[in-house]
């Protein structure tokens, strides 16, 4: 039974695992489990009350949620039925929003709360197209999804379900993912059941997978990475648990204990910060073991290369400290998948070292997404590069460094846009935007987006992200964006780590009152202008960062200065920031 259609995975797992806890989510501060007997069965039902309500194969459903067993549900429902989901972040801007509901003529609307469906409601009055709302919350006046089962319950054709899902081919559109970008209109991305079924099942030995994991889910289903990895899962025959927040997540990972879950490098990088944090308030002999261990985890090297007495001591620091982080992930851990930006080094060398893999990927919406991946196959891993390209996959490197994909995970092109799809699809070769290169012949590196290189007055290139990535290791650099289109010299804004900072304030006794204050305190601005000073030396000339200026916040989702992934938007930043980067060229 290998699935053709994504919808094929639900029979597949119903026969072969059969599981008690498919899906499970919190409801009511209990988890609440969902059979594969259950999500098949709802599945139908919604696809049944899609035909009572008129929908033909091809009309478009949109999603704006939260990770649930509702989405899954209502996602395979509507894909059997013929209908393409064209899934939206929670987090979008109204603009955004009607933007994509006019372009993709989107007819039923599925949120989750109140606040998902007051935007979608104020949106639809610029979106004549959509004839109704439904939410997975139960809210006064608006009608709850539940209310499909009893009317799938009770529709009579019930053969043409089969009639229409023979009728899907593995190429057919199965879901529209519009991609934030960090300029223009969205843009929507065409995949096919082929795109992410391909894409997940050339990912199966990348991980010792055992059908009694559980896993659990907290990055965004509507985005294409943690879509795919749900093919994945089930293809798989793994629980998925889906956390209730982020604020949550860490409470979740001990009831929960999963064995596995992808996460973007900025979670990442928040729980090492958190660690840190810990190991300061440590007093004597244990704070002494806690940064021993830690040092230790930072020099990590693969396969033994640091030799036994390393290896050796690694055994001590596992016992004493890295034994207390996997127990805080719920002590099952197999693996960390993580992808979306590029993940820090020391991050990947602590993790591993404490016995937590952290596997990096590197991938696109427009391929579904995954390119290359750091997989526990021997040899299948290597620190700083995003691991090995992918089965059935071709990369080759342009004349200018630019990453061209060719295979089954290419999109099929974006939705009623032939001009971007032909500028970005040539010869059968997808261009990425991305620079880089390969690492002994099989590992690939990102080294930049294309897009995002300036130049000097001086005439000089200067890609940002590897001196920024080079930054941010760190402990004192929470974000930064390298600066200097058109300038003498390249600079930097520079958001601090203001919880390293507070602790490290605190140990050489300056006053901290605000983060608007401590960042005009001028030991503070030496201690990370020192942390600048040892990334130039790495530098060509013309590539050092001259001149620094603090911020005292961090940039975010909401003000539209991080794309939902957490990539910078440069433009935005730039223009809120002005006064700033004015400074560093007066």
């Amino acid at each position: 039974m290998e699935p053709t259609r994504l919808f094929d995975l639900l029979p597949r797992y119903a026969k072969q695992y059969n599981k008690p806890d498919m899906l499970a989510a919190k409801e009511n501060g209990v988890w609440k489990t969902y059979s594969s007997d259950e999500v098949t069965e709802d599945a139908n039902l919604i696809s049944y009350a899609l035909f009572e309500m008129g929908l033909q194969k091809g009309d478009k459903i949109t999603i704006i949620s939260n990770n649930r067993p509702e989405w899954v549900m209502v996602n395979m429902g509507m894909m059997e039925a013929g209908c393409i989901n064209v899934p939206i972040y929670p987090t979008i801007s109204l603009n955004d929003l009607i933007f994509i509901l006019n372009n993709a003529e989107v007819k039923y609307v599925f949120v989750s709360d109140q606040h998902l469906y007051d935007k979608v409601k104020e949106a639809t009055q610029q979106v004549p197209g959509v004839k109704k709302i439904f939410s997975f919350d139960p809210l006064p006046g608006v009608t709850h999804w539940s209310t499909l089962l009893e009317s799938g319950k009770n529709f009579p054709d019930k053969a043409r379900l089969n009639a229409v899902k023979d009728s899907i081919q593995t190429n057919d559109v199965a879901t529209i993912i519009y991609t934030s970008g960090t300029t223009g209109n969205p843009k929507g991305v065409m995949l096919s059941h082929h795109n992410l079924l391909s894409n997940a099942i050339a990912q199966i030995h990348a991980i010792e997978w055992r059908d009694d994991y559980r896993v659990l889910s907290f990055l965004p289903l509507n985005h294409v990475f943690e879509r795919m990895l749900t093919v994945l899962y089930i293809y798989k025959g793994l629980s998925i648990y889906y956390a209730e927040s982020l604020e949550k997540i860490s409470d979740n990972l001990k009831e929960v204990k999963p064995h596995c879950f992808a996460t973007v490098p900025r979670l990442l990088e928040k729980v090492f910060e958190k660690i840190v944090a810990k190991g300061n308030e440590q007093k004597g002999i244990k704070k002494i073991l806690f940064f021993w261990a830690l040092n230790l985890g930072l020099r990590y090297e693969l396969n033994g290369a640091n030799g036994w007495w390393y290896e050796f001591q690694l055994k001590i620091a596992n016992k004493l400290i890295f034994s207390k982080w996997r127990e805080a992930l719920g002590g099952n851990i197999i693996a960390i998948i993580s992808g979306g930006a590029a993940l820090q080094p020391r991050l990947a060398r602590v993790f591993n070292a404490a016995r937590i893999p952290v596997l990096e990927g590197y991938g696109l919406t427009e391929t579904s997404p995954v390119i290359a991946v750091n997989t526990k196959q021997p040899n299948s891993m290597r620190f700083g590069t995003v691991g090995p390209i992918i089965k059935d996959v071709e990369v080759k490197i342009n004349e200018d460094g630019e990453i061209l994909v060719k295979g089954p995970n290419v999109m099929l092109g974006y939705y009623k846009n032939s001009a971007e799809t032909n500028k970005t699809i040539i010869d059968g070769w997808l261009h990425t935007g991305d620079i880089g290169e390969m690492v002994e012949g099989r590992f690939l590196k990102i080294t930049d987006r294309k897009k995002e290189i300036f130049k000097t007055s001086g005439g000089k290139y200067i890609a940002p992200q590897p001196i920024e990535n080079a930054l941010k290791q760190s402990m004192f650099i929470e974000q930064v964006m390298v600066v200097g289109e058109s300038q003498k010299f390249p600079g930097a804004l520079i958001v601090p780590a203001f919880l390293h900072l507070k602790s490290w304030c605190k140990i050489h006794n300056i006053p901290y009152t605000s983060d608007a204050d401590i960042i005009n305190n001028k030991q503070v601005q030496q201690r990370i202008w020192r942390e600048v000073e040892k990334v130039n030396l790495s530098l060509s000339h013309f590539e050092m960062v001259k001149k620094i200026a603090l911020v005292d916040r961090e940039w975010t989702i909401d003000k539209n200065e991080l794309t939902p992934k957490l990539s910078l938007r440069r433009k935005l930043i730039a223009q809120n920031f002005s006064k700033q980067i004015a400074e560093i060229y007066s």
